[in-house]
């Protein structure tokens, strides 16, 4: 019997925080999930600004007040979204007030490292499946490219007609230790589905980013002071 479950909501509320933080009574309650949702894929998926899908946009998490709602972006490539002169930031602040009803507060954090999250090198296999690319040498690639860059283990998980055969099959490669059980690693999990000619591949990326609490690691250990330069933080 298979026990599987999302890394992330298995730790969510013991070593990492919630996405969505605000408290609402019962009768707003779905309402105001339902307009996290709105936010999430209306920026994900956006229909105009497809350079959104380029940005590498890892996770966005939401805040509210009583009378504003703080939307807080995570991205890889953070000029996509702020644009020249920060004109995108504020024609998407515009549209997501005008899809909520409310006061929106953006705010765009820089992700020092993608190669490590485990969404982006999802979004990344998908891009390379959709251009054709050979499965197994963009798995490989992938989990080379994220060990270089510090991670203590990588898995890697396709299901779908791969490499246009007729029958749909899973393929699973993996590099390093990758322990699920254990709640004090760190373990991202990411997501995300290719569009090929032949159908849909779904794409499930396991990361171990270490432990929690751990001061540094491996790649902050080789690259010593330069790795811990402030993070760059965009606000509106």
């Amino acid at each position: 019997m298979g026990q599987k479950v999302n890394p992330v909501a298995f730790r969510t509320g013991v070593t990492v925080g919630w996405k969505s933080r605000w408290y609402a009574s019962k009768k707003q309650f779905g309402e105001l999930l339902l307009e996290d949702k709105k936010v999430r894929d209306h920026i994900k998926n956006h229909p105009k600004r497809t350079q959104y899908r380029n940005a590498g946009i890892d996770r966005i998490e939401i805040e509210r007040t009583t009378d504003e709602v703080r939307v807080i972006m995570f991205v890889a490539r953070p000029g996509l979204i702020i644009g020249k002169k920060g004109q995108e930031v504020e024609l998407l602040q515009e549209e997501l007030q005008n899809l909520t009803g409310r006061r929106i507060n953006l705010k765009i954090e820089e992700i020092g490292r993608p190669e490590i999250m485990a969404q982006l090198v999802a979004e990344d296999i998908c891009q390379q499946l959709a251009k054709r690319s050979s499965f197994r040498r963009t798995m490989k690639r992938s989990m080379e490219q994220t060990m270089d860059a510090g991670a203590k283990g990588i898995k890697i998980q396709l299901a779908g007609r791969l490499g246009g055969a007729e029958m749909a099959r899973r393929e699973k490669q993996s590099l390093g230790s990758v322990p699920l059980s254990t709640l004090t690693a760190k373990i991202d999990y990411g997501f995300a589905e290719a569009k090929t000619a032949q159908g849909h591949i779904g794409v499930q990326v396991w990361v171990n980013q270490g432990t929690h609490g751990e001061e540094t690691d491996g790649a902050d250990a080789q690259e010593g002071q330069a790795s811990k330069k402030p993070k760059r933080t965009y606000k509106r």
